[in-house]
């Protein structure tokens, strides 16, 4: 009898999911979103646009105008959909990196979109490992895969830190292998701090370490990460929006400024791309590291704030 109930309430979902394909499938019909975006179906069952939600997996490398290297040219499209930029097909392939004898112009860090595709490629290869109850055998479900991984990184402490996350997800280098940049140890650079992009997530307390109900929580397929953005004299920025502080470059990346770290000798300059308090006079190391840490520190009071007026 439980069966037969268990049968039926499939069969209802079923039929209630297809009848919500070809409704949207009628709404859609006629309208073109154009490329990055998809057609949607609003409460009002009305039709709107909106940023794709998920790329095909398929890997066909393309080489954006920003210079940036796309799995694909679905999510070069669905990059420039949600950053709000125009951003076009380069050329096919890895972008080059160009030989230059100046201090880099940007600091490598993880985007939002890096850190959302290394999280989608952890979630769809550990769903390999999902096995169904049998009739004699109990499978395992999604926690019960993550938990195998957590026990075997874990030290002994209960927690993941970056470190033990990040040979978590090199147990299959090829499942979640993200490859932006020529030179893989930029790549390798760029697989660690998105490791840190994930731990930050769901990691509660802010100690950098992951619970296995946090590890849970960041790798849950039905949750979907926030987009945060970064602030700077009262005014918001999005993710991969840059400004400069003398001969350094600072960049939003996952709610957060990121900076280079370089000494200026008044020769490598580059031209502002936002005027800042004191951008005339060079800073010693101590005053630059201090900078950037107001920088973040203004950011986690804007945030508070947000926190707070949403309470009230």
């Amino acid at each position: 009898m439980l069966r037969n109930a268990s049968l039926f309430f499939l069969l209802a979902v079923a039929v209630c999911h297809t009848e919500q394909l070809k409704s949207k499938s009628k709404v859609c019909a006629n309208v073109f979103c154009g490329a990055g975006r998809e057609c949607a179906v609003t409460e009002k069952g009305e039709p709107t646009c909106l940023c794709i939600e998920h790329c095909k997996p398929h890997k066909r490398s393309v080489c954006g105008s920003n210079g940036k290297t796309y799995r694909n040219h679905c999510e070069l499209h669905r990059d420039a959909c949600l950053t709000g930029l125009k951003i076009q097909v380069a050329y096919d392939g890895h972008c080059e990196e160009k030989k230059t004898n100046k201090v880099a112009t940007s600091p490598i860090v993880c985007y939002l979109t890096d850190r959302n595709e290394l999280r989608s490629r952890l979630i769809e290869w550990l769903q390999t490992e999902v096995v169904p109850d049998g009739w004699f055998n109990k499978g395992s479900n999604f926690s019960d895969v993550l938990l195998k991984y957590f026990q075997n990184y874990d030290n002994g402490d209960a927690q993941l830190d970056s470190s033990e996350f990040l040979k978590f997800i090199q147990h299959n280098e090829t499942a979640i292998n993200i490859t932006s940049f020529t030179d893989e140890e930029n790549n390798r650079l760029l697989r660690s701090l998105c490791v840190d992009a994930l731990i930050e997530l769901s990691d509660e307390n802010a100690d950098w370490k992951l619970t296995f109900d946090e590890f849970l929580n960041c790798l849950k397929p039905g949750f979907n990460p926030p987009e945060k953005k970064c602030a700077l004299e009262d005014e918001t920025y999005e993710d991969g929006a840059e400004t400069q502080v003398e001969c350094n470059r600072c960049v939003c990346a996952c709610g957060n400024w990121v900076c280079t770290a370089v000494t200026c000798d008044g020769s490598e300059k580059f031209p502002a791309l936002e005027e800042m308090d004191g951008g005339d006079k060079e800073m010693t190391e101590e005053e630059w590291i201090r900078r950037v840490a107001e920088l973040n520190k203004h950011q986690e009071t804007v945030e508070k704030m947000k926190v707070g007026t949403k309470e009230v």
